[in-house]
């Protein structure tokens, strides 16, 4: 029913873990292919494409859904229906993208509107930066780049505007951010007359609720206990939540059951905690998805 375009590229191992985590496995002759399945009747077709391609083969309905960043989808110009966003990046989950502009590390300006009207700049997303100076009523010269782009800094252009997570890379090359012109993430967008079609948008919000539900479980854990009447208060205390904790009476009597989802990075920290507390039988176990 839906074809779907996932993101060749640096989302594309943390796109494919995600498809995993979801039970919905891309399958492929090899890691080259850039075509293949997915077990699930509601998609048709997985086509992997460079993610700045995407925004647009969706909107004029080659595909159905796509996945890809906010940053392509604003630099294309592109109508689409965003359905979710997906909060990973390139480096794992809730690592969101910046694109900014930046300049030689002794450059006078620290600020976007300090650049010098005429300013050479280089970039992967000319109309994004050029409609931000735009805005800013100063005009530049944008030049597209392919590639390299912080390599032409300065003996080429004044400044940059590229991608970055950290700063890292742009600081081992000397240079400094002086502007964030748009904070990114990554989207599962459709295409408008996809999206219109009754039953393909039921397909499209089940599989975006698959989606979010397993990106919300990642880095989360169910934490299962016992505990008598005498402690539940100072366990529960102590014990965090997503809401609140379940808390249910043991059939014997004498007790409580108490279960909740826990940030997996502090179990091992807690687990000792709660048993000082008062609590027994404690269970961690995995969770595959979190709907809302």
């Amino acid at each position: 029913m839906l074809r779907l375009a996932l993101p060749k590229g640096s989302l594309e191992e943390q796109t494919l873990a995600l498809l995993e985590a979801a039970d919905l496995p891309l399958r492929r002759g090899s890691s080259r292919d850039y075509h293949g399945r997915i077990a699930d009747a509601r998609i048709e077709r997985v086509s992997l494409l460079r993610p700045q391609e995407i925004p647009r083969f969706v909107e004029d309905d080659f595909f159905d859904l796509g996945v890809t960043g906010r940053d392509w989808v604003v630099e294309t110009g592109v109508n689409v229906v965003e359905l979710a966003s997906l909060d990973y990046a390139r480096s794992g989950t809730g690592q969101g993208v910046k694109i900014v502009l930046a300049v030689a590390v002794d450059h006078p300006a620290n600020r976007a509107a300090e650049l010098e009207p005429g300013s050479r700049i280089s970039t992967e997303y000319p109309s994004l930066t050029q409609a931000y100076f735009e805005r800013l009523g100063r005009p530049m010269r944008v030049f597209p780049s392919y590639g390299a782009t912080e390599a032409k800094v300065p003996g080429i252009v004044d400044a940059i505007v590229d991608v970055t997570e950290t700063g890292s890379t742009l600081r081992a090359h000397g240079l400094k951010v002086i502007e964030t012109l748009l904070e990114s993430e990554v989207l599962l967008i459709a295409g408008p007359a996809a999206a219109r079609d009754p039953a393909r948008r039921v397909a499209m919000e089940e599989i975006a609720t698959i989606l979010v539900g397993a990106l919300r479980a990642q880095g989360r854990v169910l934490l299962k206990l016992n505990v008598g009447e005498a402690d539940l208060a100072r366990v529960l205390g102590v014990l965090p939540a997503m809401k609140a904790p379940t808390v249910s009476p043991l059939a014997a009597g004498g007790g409580y059951a108490v279960e909740t989802v826990v940030e997996k990075r502090v179990v091992n920290t807690l687990i000792p905690s709660l048993r000082s507390h008062g609590a027994t039988d404690i269970l961690e176990l995995p969770i595959r998805k979190i709907i809302p």
